[in-house]
């Protein structure tokens, strides 16, 4: 049996995905898995969401991110989407549609038996299977709500069987892995901003990083800051 590498936001770093998985050495009968956020921000949300969607390998999946969620609900009319998803939709093209099916189709989370994958946070005290959506996937006002609610950080609470395994913010807030009390992994480094792609090993609760190759996001909002 193969191990199990879960990879924190990539955000359409497609190169920076083929240098984590080259450095990891992953094989063909690992199991990879998307933490979330594959889309929007960098270059080629394209390639990247096609590695997972369209993948060969029944050993290659995804969870649902903020952003993967953003999409469904920009699609229904429910927000305005800004330029950054405008122009994930103009690389997507013709496979848009299809995208958003898969995309709110992703599941909320992933319970490994090693541990729980969800891209955002985890609510204290509250079953796995009563967590507001809102909370595990990070958006409509999760983290002010959780602010409001607990005096420390969530994460300085998680109490469950199985350690959690996150992205969604760069917990260390220096662009590195984060690790607290071997119970909570972050592994959004920011490589869309000029940081890390960060990925996990299961069951060794292993970092392997690699650098963006630029920030990309920079570069974004230069190009396009007459748009916004």
């Amino acid at each position: 049996m193969g191990k199990t590498f879960v990879i924190g936001d990539i955000h359409g770093c497609y190169e920076e995905l083929q240098d984590l998985l080259d450095k990891a050495a992953v094989s063909s009968d690992d199991t990879i898995i998307s933490i979330g956020d594959m889309v929007n921000k960098g270059p080629e949300s394209r390639r990247v969401l096609d590695f997972f969607w369209h993948n060969i390998s029944p050993h290659v999946s995804a969870i649902m991110g903020n952003h993967e969620f953003k999409h469904t609900r920009a699609y229904r009319g429910d927000i305005i989407p800004p330029i950054s998803f405008l122009y994930t939709r103009w690389q997507l093209d013709e496979l848009y549609h299809g995208a958003i099916k898969y995309m709110s189709h992703l599941p909320r989370y992933r319970l490994l038996d090693d541990a729980l994958l969800v891209h955002a946070y985890f609510e204290p005290n509250i079953p796995l299977d009563q967590q507001q959506g809102r909370v595990l996937i990070g958006t409509m006002g999760a983290a002010s709500y959780l602010q409001k609610s607990y005096n420390r950080p969530w994460y300085t609470y998680y109490n469950e069987a199985r350690p959690i395994i996150v992205g969604h913010k760069d917990l260390s807030e220096k662009q590195e892995p984060f690790n607290y009390k071997n119970r909570v992994f972050g592994i959004d480094t920011g490589c869309v901003y000029g940081g890390k792609l960060t990925g996990i090993w299961l069951p060794s609760f292993e970092f392997v990083s690699v650098p963006a190759r630029c920030n990309h996001w920079a570069k974004f909002v230069e190009r396009y800051k007459d748009h916004e």
